[in-house]
């Protein structure tokens, strides 16, 4: 009887790819374990193993798997049936899914190396310079890899040479798998056992006694042992005895001392738990009981909380309860940002029991992180982390947190599955059987919607903790400051006057402006020239920091040059506003005050949020200038002021949520101001004071807002009252793409009845990295099945592709567009 295996690949194949394999392999091999596969003419992939059957291939002839990664699966069942969720409702593939779920390092893929071929005689007088130059190097090495032919002869694309070298028997091919991580050992020390009895021991002291350091370090030794009763690494016995690695090093070839080691995890945190229990108050305790009858009727809960209410003291205590059950807990964040500031309060509580998850940290600790979710471990019973935490191998999850849900950073953008965290959290709350609590003190209208329709449970918490009084919020109206020349720079004179006094009393001010760098566009004044991004379809940004003209979107930058690429004059002249602007004008101000700046330039390093966050926390800083990284769920005790620069940058957005997110983002940076018991101030600098949203952040009117939205969107056809799918088409060449696009929305219009179909339409970007883009927006009504929907696009997109004239031009999906 022949076996075989389906596998998931980790590229965009529609379908599972069959391997024959051995009894034996399939006798070991497991669903969710990895194998290496050939794919393609030579390379080789790393596959996650989905199905041992006895059918055949009828399309092809199943290949021998190259080998077995694992000795147990790395992936588990739940793992397997929420990606391939993500995959069908996201409609992408789920190789794309494994690819952006799994850890990099767990996905080995073959490099070529290129080796010199012993068994031919080269004429080296046939090869051309650049055959040579590789030829030449073969002689000192024993094999070169495609990176390092790339720069001896200091060309990217080497692919045409290795092919003639290969042709010509110069050279040999092979390709060979490489293992990305590599456990952390830390040397440790022990005294040989020939020295285990006394006389020895004694003998040994007398034999070393004249050289001094090395005795020092066999004494050092003896004292760190007797004080610690635990394993001593060399580099603390090296900072005990003052002696240097040589002498450690003389003596472990001695044979008095033996090295071994012992594998660590990298990130190691030694704080103990410092508060044992949290007291709730009255109005935290009500919301508490809520949530837990919501959850004794399997229902995901809604906790509604104004800022500073206390929601966070909640979930602790509902994590406690599903850790004493001994259950896993996860706790999703919107922004790396906010997990170092929860960290620390977490670990307060919990201690050693809490992981991280994030991009920020290098590819070997999230190998541990999953390691140790995979192992059920003590130390990864809770996981904070943004969205890529919900891919990790939990098999006893408990509870789902999801904080700030309202926030657009849980939908992915780029690439492929484009996810939202939030609605994914649900499903995965639903298959482990557990329960989700989605928080915000500003509910997305969706959210909201559930809620009332009964989907939801709600719980809400409408006073802040320590019956803090919520902050004084002004519209401040610049139009009117502007027209009487009472501006000071970019402050009007009440902000202005609002930052002196918070500065005196030796309070903190939180500035906000959605748009980081220094100055949005550089234009001459004389012939009205403004520099663009040759790449895309923006102008360059001006960041002073560096003295370059940048773009947002593909990182292009050049120098700022001194006079106008267009007619030669000097006359060029910053428009708009950034955070650099910002930081510099106040210091011209403020002198005597530290300013910090809080954006995506600032905060590139790994502990770059951390810093920032702690230097602003013990009042380092007086004034902290941010993009909206300053506005989400950051708690600063001191911060008594917070200033909106331009809240119309905001309203005037060309998108339908443009609304709904600038209530929920001016609401959010109001609450991070008077959060201890003198009441906060903000100031909101508008040039149309009378707009309704603005008016609604004042009051705080969340269900006006609401109703207000509801309505309009209800009108228009929007979420949540109809499900909306993007398409993007993308191509270099503009006649070809408009010629598609046309074809594809055409297509669905025909096909599509019950939906509307608008477009296609060039975005307000309609190039970005030399791609021209063109949408399509169908909302698709809620009534009709969405599965149906989505079988019709993907048949469309069959007979797209299979019109030759459109093979470059690429599709991207965006289900639940926002």
């Amino acid at each position: 009887m022949h076996y075989f295996l389906d596998v998931v690949l980790p590229i965009p194949l529609e379908r599972l790819f069959t391997y024959s394999i051995s009894k034996a392999e399939a006798d070991f091999l497991q669903v969710g374990m990895r194998v290496a596969v050939p794919f393609g003419k030579s390379k080789i992939y790393t596959a996650v193993a989905y199905n041992i059957h006895n059918n055949a291939p009828t399309a092809y002839d199943a290949k021998e798997i190259y080998q077995i990664l694992d000795e147990a699966p790395l992936v588990n069942a739940y793992q397997l049936k929420h990606w391939e969720w993500i995959a069908k409702y996201y409609m992408c593939t789920l190789g794309e899914v494994v690819r952006s779920a799994l850890p990099s390092a767990f996905l080995l893929e073959s490099e070529t190396l290129i080796l010199p071929n012993k068994n031919n005689t080269v004429n080296d007088l046939e090869l051309k310079d650049d055959e040579f130059l590789v030829y030449e190097a073969l002689q000192h090495q024993t094999a070169l890899k495609i990176g390092e032919i790339s720069s001896i002869v200091d060309k990217k694309n080497v692919l045409p040479l290795v092919n003639r070298l290969v042709q010509k028997g110069v050279v040999l091919q092979k390709e060979e798998l490489y293992e990305q991580y590599r456990p952390k050992l830390v040397r440790y020390v022990k005294l040989a056992e020939a020295y285990s009895s006394e006389e020895k021991l004694e003998e040994l002291l007398h034999t070393i006694a004249r050289a001094k350091k090395q005795s020092q370090v066999v004494l050092s030794f003896f004292q760190l042992q007797a004080r610690t009763k635990k394993p001593i690494s060399i580099t603390d016995l090296e900072k005990e005895s003052g002696g240097s690695k040589a002498v450690i090093k003389a003596l472990i070839d001695k044979s008095i001392l033996e090295e071994y080691f012992i594998r660590t995890d990298r990130i190691v945190h030694t704080s103990e738990k410092s508060r044992k229990t949290i007291t709730l108050n009255p109005y935290q305790t009500e919301a508490f009981e809520a949530i837990n009858f919501n959850f004794t009727n399997k229902k995901p809960v809604l906790l509604h909380g104004v800022t500073s209410s206390g929601k966070t003291e909640v979930y602790i205590k509902l994590i406690e309860q599903y850790i004493q059950e001994g259950k896993q807990s996860l706790y999703l964040l919107p922004e790396i940002a906010l997990t170092s500031q929860l960290i620390n309060r977490l670990r307060d509580y919990f201690g050693e029991k809490v992981a991280i998850y994030h991009s920020k940290y290098s590819i070997q600790e999230r190998v541990e992180v999953w390691n140790n979710v995979l192992e059920n471990k003590e130390k990864a019973q809770i996981v904070i982390g943004a969205r890529s935490s919900l891919f990790l191998p939990f098999s006893n999850l408990g509870l789902i947190v999801v904080d700030e849900e309202h926030e657009s950073s849980f939908k992915q953008f780029d690439p492929n599955p484009r996810y939202h965290a939030r609605d994914a959290a649900l499903v995965l709350a639903a298959y482990h059987n557990a329960n989700c609590i989605l928080g915000s003190a500003t509910p997305s209208i969706e959210s909201m919607d559930n809620v009332k329709k009964g989907k939801y449970g709600y719980a809400h918490i409408q006073y802040r903790y320590g019956d803090v009084v919520m902050p004084d919020i002004t519209l401040v109206d610049i139009k009117e400051a502007t027209r009487k020349k009472r501006m000071k720079g970019h402050f009007s004179e009440t902000l202005f006057n609002a930052i002196t006094e918070t500065l005196e009393e030796g309070e903190q001010v939180i500035l906000f402006q959605n748009r980081r760098g220094f100055a949005p566009i550089v234009e001459c004044t004389t012939c009205g020239n403004v520099p663009q991004c040759p790449n895309c379809d923006v102008s360059l940004t001006f960041h002073k920091h560096r003295n370059q003209l940048r773009c947002h979107y593909c990182g292009y930058h050049m120098a700022l040059q001194l006079s106008c690429l267009a007619c030669g004059n000097v006359t060029l002249d910053m428009k708009g506003l950034g955070t650099e602007q910002i930081q510099e004008e106040l210091q011209e101000f403020f002198p005597e005050s530290t300013i910090g700046r809080m954006d995506l330039d600032t905060t590139r390093g790994k502990y770059a949020y951390e810093k920032i966050i702690t230097a602003f926390e013990q009042q380092e800083m007086d004034i902290l200038v941010g993009t909206q990284m300053v506005t989400k769920g950051l708690d600063f005790r001191n911060v008594s002021l917070v200033g909106i620069m331009n809240a119309d940058s905001l309203l005037n957005f060309p998108d339908y949520r443009a609304h709904e997110r600038s209530f929920q983002l001016l609401t959010q940076v109001a609450g991070r101001a008077g959060r201890t018991k003198k009441r906060g101030k903000v100031l909101i600098q508008t040039y149309n004071p009378y707009h309704q949203i603005l008016q609604q952040v004042t009051t705080n009117n969340y269900d006006k807002m609401f109703d207000e939205q509801y309505y309009e969107r209800e009108q228009f056809k929007y979420p949540p009252l109809a499900r909306i799918i993007k398409l993007t088409l993308k191509d270099k060449d503009y006649n070809k793409l408009n010629e598609a696009s046309e074809w594809f929305a055409s297509s669905l219009q025909n096909v599509l009845l019950g939906h509307q179909v608008l477009g296609p339409e060039y975005p307000p970007v309609a190039r970005i990295r030399r791609d021209y883009l063109k949408s399509i927006l169908i909302k698709a009504n809620r009534k009709q099945s969405i599965a149906q929907t989505k079988n019709s696009i993907k048949r469309i997109e069959k007979s797209f592709n299979a019109i030759s004239k459109y093979k470059s031009v690429r599709l991207v999906y965006n289900v639940d567009h926002i």
